[in-house]
Parts: structure tokens; C-alpha cells; sequence
């Protein structure tokens, strides 16, 4: 886990593939550990532990990655601050920018996806059919570069459902390559170098203050980037 970006207000975080970003309630063993992304923050931050809706297990944050997605995060150092980024989120004035690496050619540069996102019965696998909890969710995306039989995008999501990316781009046909839950049949393992799905959290745009926009940006990791020079 990588700070990048510090003000008083809120902390640029680059997060590693396999860090879970924060524990579930339960969760047993101290903070030396630093398994989760919340442990070692505050290791460096301790205000972050009364930050947040619920701070004894998800302290400062606002949003989330998957524990195999890398990339940028804003972290919240104080409450006032988090209820503000937390208001950005809902009124969608945040944006946020993916990289991802699918199994296919696509043929169309740009497309969006709008399928609502339910939970599949019995499972935490999310689904575009049916299930429980359906909620709207809507993916914006763009070719990037495409290969023989892959293709590189830019994926904007605008609603932040769990695993929304991957389902989408599933149910289009192409899934991320690496993404043992929603990849079907179409794993490569000589391609699995990495050892987690292609996609990586790239930017992330808001008003640190009101009326004053920045970008913050992860650029892609070692371990995706080298699978891209193997596909050039």
C-alpha cells in the first residue's frame, strides 16, 4: 500500500492487488499485520479509526476495491470530510476510470451497459439475471487497443455496484481476463501470470473542494503491464 497524494483532508491511496481493503465484522487478529488496507492506515494515520459510518471495522472509507482489483483510492481523514466525499459519491460527482483487460475482440470503440446487478441466490456471486437485491447499474466503456484475441479498455463505471465491471463485461461476452468468478470457460492460464483479474482502479476525478476539480491516477502495476508487452 502506497500514499501518494496527503492534505489535511484526505489521503491518495494505491492500492495492491490481494490487500483486502477493510475487515468484516468478526474478524479476529491485531493491526501488526496489516492484511487489510484500513490496519495499515491507520498504523500511519490513527485519526482514521473514528472516521466513517462504522469505524471499528471499515474506518475512512467512502468506497471500495475488490481484493484482486489495484488502483487508486481517496481516503478520508476526517469526518466532516468523509460525510462530503460521501455526498459526492451519492449526487455521482465522482468518476471513476478502469483499466481492463477482456477475452475477445470488441468490435464497437465505445458502448455502455445497462443491466441491473442482483445477487445470486445462495451465493455472493453477482448476476444481470434476476437474483436478490436488484439494483440499477450502468457501465460506460472504450477500446483502448485490441489484439488477436484480446482487448484493452477504459471502463467508466456510473453506478458502484459490487462487481459491477466484472458482470458487465461478462455478460457482453468478453470477461476479464484472470477473473476466475465470472470468466467461465474462457481462462488462459498462460496468461494468468499475474494471478488475479486484468483490472486496475487507473483514476479517480472530484472537487477536493467545491469549484476546484483534480484527477488522481494509478498507473498500471508491474504485473498487468508486463502482460500487455507479452500481447504487443
Amino acid at each position: 500500500m502506497k500514499v501518494t497524494y496527503e492534505s489535511p483532508d484526505f489521503l491518495i491511496v494505491d492500492k495492491p492487488a490481494g490487500m483486502i481493503v477493510h475487515r468484516v465484522k468478526g474478524a479476529t487478529g491485531d493491526r501488526e499485520g496489516a492484511r487489510y488496507l484500513t490496519d495499515a492506515l491507520i498504523l500511519q494515520y490513527p485519526e482514521l479509526s473514528k472516521v466513517g459510518d462504522d469505524p471499528e471495522w471499515r474506518p475512512g472509507i467512502v468506497h471500495r476495491l475488490d481484493k484482486d482489483t489495484s488502483g487508486v483510492m481517496v481516503i478520508p481523514r476526517t469526518q466532516e470530510y468523509f460525510e462530503y466525499l460521501k455526498k459526492l459519491f451519492q449526487e455521482k460527482k465522482v468518476h471513476k476510470t478502469y483499466k481492463a483487460l477482456v477475452y475477445g475482440v470488441i468490435k464497437d470503440d465505445f458502448g455502455t451497459i445497462n443491466r441491473p446487478i442482483g445477487l445470486k441466490g445462495g451465493t455472493t456471486k453477482r448476476t444481470v439475471h434476476g437474483g436478490k437485491m436488484i439494483k440499477e447499474a450502468v457501465t460506460d466503456y472504450r477500446v483502448l487497443e485490441r489484439y488477436d484475441d484480446f482487448t484493452l479498455v477504459e471502463v467508466m463505471p456510473q453506478t458502484g455496484r459490487t462487481h459491477q465491471i466484472r458482470v458487465h463485461l461478462a455478460f457482453l461476452g468478453y470477461p476479464i481476463v484472470g477473473d476466475t468468478l465470472y470468466g467461465g470457460k474462457k481462462q488462459k492460464k498462460s496468461l494468468l501470470a499475474a494471478g488475479r483479474q486484468f483490472l486496475h482502479a487507473y483514476s479517480i476525478e472530484f472537487d477536493p473542494t467545491p469549484g476546484h476539480r483534480a484527477t488522481f491516477v494509478s498507473e498500471l502495476p508491474e504485473d498487468l503491464s508486463g502482460i500487455l508487452a507479452k500481447l504487443a
